[in-house]
């Protein structure tokens, strides 16, 4: 891939512009907010410096790297791409009027791929004239340092296009493992019925958050506590994504805890917000 659109500037679209670009693609990084974009250069120039710190990236590499990335406001920045990667918030209606966007601006064989987490393949391919061309690319946090993509194929979703995300995947050193449409895929079907029950000992009255998190990491030999990683993800985009589950499997055991519904409506989002399970103000 010699050009690539990221849109989303957030957390995830940061740090896919930054690995792309890493690996030498240039990159538009597109958001409608220009000062989310301004933080988002200031957050991948951060992350290369801990590299270079770590010897991982030389000054010369941050540079180059940074040189790549361009920010716009504009989705008429993708129009050149090769490869659309969407990650913007996990709200579908959000989703599917960027892909009907996009629609009109890219070329008939540009790939148009998803960061979802949760949201329907077959549904965002729905929105857009050439569904053959719509895969997930799902990356995880942080992207710079996950070795994982999870790839996933829509009902429409050709081979072609499957192999062509499967290899640049690998062109960036990451490891695909590919999966088929069902709510939360593989990766966070698995996960997150274990961060809502970690959430009900909390609210049940069970332990404290450190003491869940202890057994899990003791116990489990988990490198991180299951309400850590809420607090990492965000207990929004947790909400997000077990409600989706729980629509689209009709199954209660994907039902959101009623405390993590409370934290939400509250505003204590994880570390985004400086409170979730844990405060981070400190």
């Amino acid at each position: 891939m010699k050009q690539v659109a990221v849109v989303g500037a957030g957390t995830m679209g940061n740090g896919i512009a930054h690995v792309f670009a890493q690996h030498g693609t240039s990159v538009a990084l597109i958001d409608v907010d220009q000062g989310q974009l301004e933080k988002a250069m200031k957050t991948i120039r951060g992350n290369m410096d801990r590299q270079i710190k770590k010897q991982a990236l030389t000054e010369a590499d941050r540079d180059a790297a940074l040189s790549r990335i361009a920010s716009h406001t504009s989705l008429d920045a993708a129009a050149n791409a090769e490869l659309v990667v969407e990650a913007a918030s996990e709200q579908p209606d959000v989703k599917f009027a960027i892909f009907r966007d996009l629609d009109g601006i890219v070329g008939p064989e540009t790939i148009l791929a998803s960061n979802t987490s949760s949201i329907s393949i077959t549904h965002l391919a729905a929105q857009v004239g050439h569904p053959e061309r719509v895969i997930g690319m799902h990356f995880m946090n942080p992207v710079p340092m996950m070795q994982l993509v999870e790839v996933i194929r829509g009902l429409a979703t050709s081979d072609e296009t499957t192999e062509t995300v499967m290899d640049t995947a690998r062109a960036l050193g990451k490891t695909p493992v590919e999966a088929n449409d069902y709510p939360g895929f593989v990766s966070n079907r698995v996960l997150l019925p274990m961060i809502n029950e970690a959430v009900f000992c909390v609210m049940e009255g069970v332990a404290e958050p450190e003491a869940v998190d202890t057994v899990m990491k003791l116990g489990m030999n988990h490198p991180m506590g299951p309400l850590a990683l809420a607090d990492l993800i965000g207990l929004d985009v947790c909400l997000a994504i077990l409600e989706v589950m729980h629509r689209g499997l009709g199954d209660d055991k994907y039902r959101p805890c009623p405390l993590l519904r409370k934290m939400v409506a509250a505003g204590r989002l994880g570390r985004k917000s400086g409170r979730g399970f844990y405060d981070y103000n400190k």
